[in-house]
């Protein structure tokens, strides 16, 4: 069963509410290993990539290092960092569920704004990059790390499919939210337009 919290903030709300009283870092090895293990896989990528030398090694080097980026950013970083941890559990009937969750109401004050910062800047800058490798890989016809780039992607953007999730709610809570932000575009095109039209008629009368 998903425990989803109805108190869970958007993008951004604990930052602007806390801000001014929370800048520090407050964990700083969850955040330092936040960023190393994902970071160090891809300098790992880019150096082995244009020296190619030991590729076997290299590729072992890159996976676990990406192992190890999966299952910090999934149990300690999120929990830690902005209150936000996902999971798979079994039930007694055998049947798979995933759980999200995220902090509610007064626990959302031990979040730091800068940490909050870290966590989604890396856990959204990063996954980008192996998009990329994956097409560079492609077009250069580099096969043989097609499927570390492969890994590289799938695990990194798991992480990011499950964060959102745990932050905005469920599946039909995303689409809310993409109904409400384009209807409020939707609403603030025809305002705009309205008035447009309200002056052009103004300027026709006088």
């Amino acid at each position: 069963m998903r425990r989803q919290s109805q108190d869970a903030p958007l993008f951004g709300e604990e930052d602007d509410d806390f801000r001014p009283r929370r800048l520090k870092v407050r964990h700083p090895l969850a955040s330092f290993f936040h960023l190393f293990f994902r970071t160090s896989a891809i300098l790992v990528y880019l150096l082995c990539d244009f020296l190619s030398g030991r590729f076997i090694a290299s590729m072992v080097t890159i996976i676990l290092l990406l192992s190890c980026d999966f299952w910090t950013v999934k149990n300690v970083s999120g929990r830690l960092l902005v209150g936000l941890r996902w999971w798979n559990q079994v039930d007694e009937d055998g049947k798979s569920r995933w759980v999200f969750e995220s902090r509610k109401g007064n626990d959302l004050k031990k979040t730091s704004g800068a940490e909050s910062q870290i966590f989604w800047l890396g856990l959204i800058v990063c996954p980008i990059f192996w998009v990329i490798f994956v097409f560079s890989t492609i077009f250069t016809f580099k096969i043989k790390w097609l499927a570390v780039v492969i890994m590289g992607l799938v695990l990194q953007w798991a992480n990011v499919y499950g964060y959102v999730r745990c932050k905005v709610g469920g599946t039909s809570d995303l689409r809310n939210v993409a109904k409400n932000y384009l209807g409020v575009q939707i609403f603030n095109l025809a305002l705009k337009k309205s008035e447009g039209i309200l002056k052009l008629k103004r300027k026709s009368d006088d």
